[in-house]
């Protein structure tokens, strides 16, 4: 990711509504919700809600699937890790052993894992 699609990422969820579509989307998981659906979760009007789909939509942070006449939504991890790998990219100076419980958390990966790819250590810890 570069600034310009990290600057798109921030400010798509810079506004209160997009904030919570997305997030309505992570809890909804691989079932993704229509449009309709989470305009009635948070009480917002279709048009309204198809605009801010639009724009989370453009900054990679959702992803839709046509259903007959409807669109499914589903939140776009890949997007958000992705968003959050560049964010970190220089973290802690270099010294890797200090973010990596961050990461591994930010990556769902589970406690005592040495890396991403989930090969345990040696030791039970990161």
């Amino acid at each position: 990711m570069d600034k310009t699609a990290t600057l798109a990422a921030l400010s798509a969820l810079a506004q209160p509504t997009r904030l919570d579509v997305f997030r309505l989307l992570v809890k909804a998981g691989d079932q993704g919700m229509s449009s309709g659906e989470i305009g009635e979760a948070l009480d917002v009007r279709q048009n309204t809600m198809s605009a801010n789909l639009s724009v989370l939509l453009q900054a990679g942070l959702v992803r839709n699937l046509r259903e007959g006449r409807s669109i499914r939504y589903f939140a776009e991890m890949e997007g958000m890790r992705t968003l959050l790998a560049f964010l970190m990219e220089d973290c802690c100076g270099g010294r890797t052993e200090i973010c990596q419980p961050i990461i591994a958390e930010i990556a769902c990966a589970p406690l005592g894992r040495s890396d991403l790819t989930g090969t345990p250590d040696t030791t039970g810890s990161y």
